[in-house]
């Protein structure tokens, strides 16, 4: 009897030093979030005493050593959401009909040979598919679409398209495989084609785990650094076309704050469009999870 109890104090004992493990290492996680927020607005705000929120955000000039200095970053905030745009228009129909093709289509023997090699391409360092783009893929576009150069938006685009396909391929396919076997063969017992129960049966209930894919890959994509100081062509202008060169707002931090003098004007402007990037990134992640809950709800009452 004293056994049985000493084992059970030992394994409470346990469980609440797992309990307050955990609890430690989420708080450590939540109070270093905060800490680099506060810091980001601690440097960012000073600027605005030169100059107004309006001009800032809507400003189409960025010349930050000029005396008068103009720190307009609309250039920069186009750049970054254009770049996405297109890199998210790209790869995602491309990574989950991949996803697709894997999980549902493909052989067996196919998936467990494309499958790893697709997860490997993940784990390529930005730099190396920064410089592929600068050394392959521009000379590419200036011979075919006659660009004046080849780093620009089309470039960075297809770049960060590159970079996000992997992951959104291999937690789309992830969330199709996992699909009940059950289901599927409901709906192929209820008269229902292969083609039919995929899109009709596999997809809405794999919805969730597709829009988290698409989610992650494109915040990939809108804070990727790297790539875009090295392939987009570093003008800070409003592009008029895919072939113009653009600086995204992370290039721009990126290529400028080690030239910014410590407590500059330009040092507390770069900080201030550190600002900015974080509000857009923290927004789009709200509008995609409300995004991924419909879907969820949607994807739940279809079956």
């Amino acid at each position: 009897m004293k056994t049985g109890y000493k084992k059970g104090k030992a394994r409470q004992r346990r469980e609440l030093a797992i309990r307050v493990g955990f609890f430690c290492v989420a708080l450590a996680s939540i109070t270093t979030l905060t800490l680099i927020v506060v810091f980001l607005f601690m440097e960012g705000l000073p600027i605005f005493s030169k100059v107004s929120v309006q001009d800032f955000i809507f400003g189409k000039y960025w010349y930050p050593t000029d005396d008068p200095a103009e720190f307009g970053i609309l250039a920069l905030i186009i750049a970054s959401l254009t770049v996405t745009a297109v890199a998210s228009a790209i790869s995602i129909p491309l990574g989950v009909m991949t996803a697709l093709y894997l999980a549902e289509v493909c052989s067996a023997r196919i998936r467990e040979w494309v499958k790893p090699i697709v997860e490997l391409l993940a784990a390529l360092p930005s730099v190396v598919i920064g410089f592929f783009g600068m050394v392959v893929v521009a000379p590419f576009l200036q011979d075919i679409f006659g660009a004046a150069t080849g780093l620009n938006l089309f470039n960075a685009s297809l770049m960060l398209a590159f970079m996000s396909l992997p992951t959104i391929c291999s937690i789309s396919e992830d969330a199709i495989f996992s699909v009940s076997k059950e289901l599927k063969e409901a709906s192929l017992a209820l008269g229902a084609t292969h083609w039919e129960t995929i899109w009709r049966v596999t997809v809405p209930a794999s919805i969730s785990g597709i829009s988290t894919a698409v989610i992650l890959g494109m915040s990939r994509a809108i804070g990727e650094t790297m790539v875009v100081l090295m392939v987009a062509g570093g003008a800070a202008m409003i592009p008029g076309s895919l072939f113009d060169p653009v600086r995204p707002m992370p290039a721009s931090i990126a290529a400028e704050m080690a030239e910014a003098p410590f407590r500059d004007d330009h040092y507390y402007a770069l900080f201030a469009t550190g600002i900015v990037l974080f509000l857009f990134t923290l927004i789009f992640n709200m509008v995609a999870e409300n995004i991924s809950h419909k879907y969820r709800q949607v994807g739940a009452a279809t079956l």
